[in-house]
């Protein structure tokens, strides 16, 4: 399987310097199974910027595509509508135990917010089949309403963990937009709550975003005897950042003993874009120079 890794695209003024066609051009030319999109696809959370990241995400011709919401997505409270509306429709897992939920604003109050959904945050389960294998997609919900910190609900990874118990698949793989791993200003405020999950249901491959940083690195826990991977990929296309943090990955071989993993970075001089891709890693040599 091809997986292509994008995140933090930061659709709106104060961000998104990108070539939208020329961009496009170069994530459709790789092969891809599976693109997989790891958050923060807007800068506020406005419904114009959710409708400018849905359409250039419409562009990619892969036939896969799975997107997950980022701590700027959470900057208006009309967010779940806006995502619902121009980025993924599918149904959200919820707790079944409201009571017992602890994560800041995750219902909204009804008589001030005037909005159609009253919750808050976007948990999925997705299944893929790519040449005979069936893939568990787990999309988590790391982001608290108007917050940069994240935290994720132990309610809903309970009702997760359910709903994967019933599932037949081949591999896992975890979406989530904030590092468990890696920590920075605005870190996940409950990691260990996500490596637990993590074990229990053996998911080897992590993929996230949010600092705008590349980190590639496997955590292997001594005492269960497991491990995973974990992917974090900079922004798509930020004028925040230096200029070859601007990046997307590229995994190709992905599940199987020939991995390689390219990293493609951006430039962006004025309005001219070019790429650069390395070759980061092969499965039997290990990682190399970036």
């Amino acid at each position: 399987m091809n997986i292509l890794h994008l995140s933090d695209l930061h659709f709106g003024t104060r961000h998104w310097d990108g070539n939208n066609q020329i961009l496009l051009d170069k994530i459709n030319s790789y092969p891809a199974d599976l693109v997989i999109n790891t958050g923060d696809s807007t800068t506020d959370g406005l419904e114009s910027e959710f409708q400018d990241a849905g359409a250039f995400l419409k562009g990619i011709t892969c036939e896969n595509i799975i997107s997950i919401i980022g701590n700027h997505d959470k900057r208006n409270m009309r967010t779940n509508e806006y995502y619902k509306k121009y980025i993924d429709h599918d149904e959200v897992i919820l707790p079944s135990r409201p009571k017992l939920t602890t994560k800041k604003d995750l219902y909204l109050k009804p008589d001030i917010s005037k909005t159609k959904n009253y919750f808050t945050d976007h948990n999925y389960i997705k299944l893929i089949t790519v040449d005979n294998m069936t893939l568990l997609v787990v999309c988590i919900d790391s982001n608290v309403l108007y917050q940069d910190e994240g935290f994720v609900e132990e309610e809903i990874l309970r009702n997760i963990s359910e709903q994967i118990g019933r599932i037949k698949y081949d591999k896992s793989m975890m979406l989530i937009h904030h590092s468990i791993l890696v920590g920075d200003v605005t870190p996940l405020l409950n990691p260990l709550t996500l490596t637990t999950f993590i074990r229990e249901h053996k998911i080897e491959d992590v993929f996230c975003g949010h600092t705008h940083l590349f980190d590639l690195r496997k955590s292997t826990d001594l005492c269960f005897n497991s491990s995973f991977t974990q992917y974090m990929v900079g922004s798509l296309s930020s004028r925040n950042r230096v200029a070859d943090y601007n990046m997307f990955l590229y995994l190709q071989g992905w599940g199987t003993s020939a991995l390689q993993i390219h990293l493609i970075k951006i430039f962006l001089d004025d309005d001219v874009m070019s790429f650069a891709e390395e070759l980061i890693y092969e499965e039997n040599h290990c990682c190399l120079t970036v």
